[in-house]
């Protein structure tokens, strides 16, 4: 049996997870492909891999093709310090100004629409553009960061600005978690590989259960190739969830109903999870 095809979020947030990886021999058994998280739902739509983790609004619109694995998620409750909207003027005051989104994942951009729609009441105006916040705030009054970019922007606020973590403004506004991306397995893969899927399902739990056992380990390896300290890294690998259990699966589908709601999204899928 050829190995499973797995997608990797080259992001800080899954370094705990990849640490989790190496440290537990998991790639030994998996092909490990690594890129952002909106290349990696397209690769995996287009069969290039076999499970990886997307964005949740991904999921949602090409629910009819995946599954999700069980025990794995990428969320928060709360604060997440990883999306951030930084905003020359208050996010109630938007209506009529520009928001330059990020390209780089998906359910971010839908979450600050959401946001800025529905908790702020600001119709702005939207335009896509690469995580350069000097170059967004160039040509937008407000932009919206995430991953790497958000995090440095987040611990080194620029003077001047406003910042919204937006996972606190979810969870302060719905009084759910919020779950930004969801490991999916091609449902033809989960059909024809049920224990290949039930293995690196088994495989990524236990990586999950040795990060969280080594999160300082993991803060201090990060905090070698960042030019910030340890103690900024463990305080984001705290606030930064891998949980998909019922209470976040229900703040999964508020999300996509509000996605929905502002014409996100068609329709909203039923959650279907591998093995139940």
């Amino acid at each position: 049996m050829a190995r499973p095809k797995l997608g990797h979020i080259q992001f800080i947030n899954c370094l705990p997870l990849y640490y989790g990886m190496v440290k537990n021999d998991v790639l030994l058994d998996v092909d490990l492909v690594r890129a952002n998280p909106a290349d990696l739902a397209r690769e995996l739509l287009d069969g290039t891999l076999d499970m990886a983790p997307i964005p949740a609004i991904e999921y949602a619109r090409h629910a009819d093709g995946l599954v999700l694995l069980p025990d794995i998620a990428i969320s928060s409750n709360g604060e997440v310090q990883s999306i951030l909207l930084i905003s020359k003027v208050p996010a109630e005051k938007l209506t009529g100004r520009t928001v330059a989104l990020t390209n780089t994942s998906r359910t971010s951009q839908v979450l600050a629409r959401v946001l800025i729609d529905k908790r702020w009441s600001a119709t702005p105006e939207y335009v896509e553009m690469p995580p350069d916040l000097p170059a967004m705030l160039r040509d937008a009054d407000a932009a919206l960061l995430i991953g790497d970019e958000a995090l440095r922007a987040y611990w080194d606020q620029p003077e001047g600005l406003y910042a919204y973590d937006l996972g606190t403004v979810w969870t302060a506004w719905t009084g759910l978690p919020m779950v930004y991306a969801v490991w999916a397995v091609r449902r033809d893969y989960a059909l024809t590989q049920p224990a290949a899927v039930q293995a690196v399902s088994e495989a990524l739990s236990g990586s999950l259960a040795y990060c969280r056992a080594h999160l300082d380990d993991i803060s201090d390896y990060a905090a070698r190739w960042e030019q910030f300290p340890a103690e900024k890294f463990r305080s984001y690998f705290d606030a930064l969830h891998f949980r998909f259990q019922p209470r976040y699966r229900e703040g999964l589908a508020r999300y996509l109903a509000e996605a929905a709601a502002i014409g996100q999204l068609e329709r909203v899928p039923a959650i279907e999870v591998f093995g139940e």
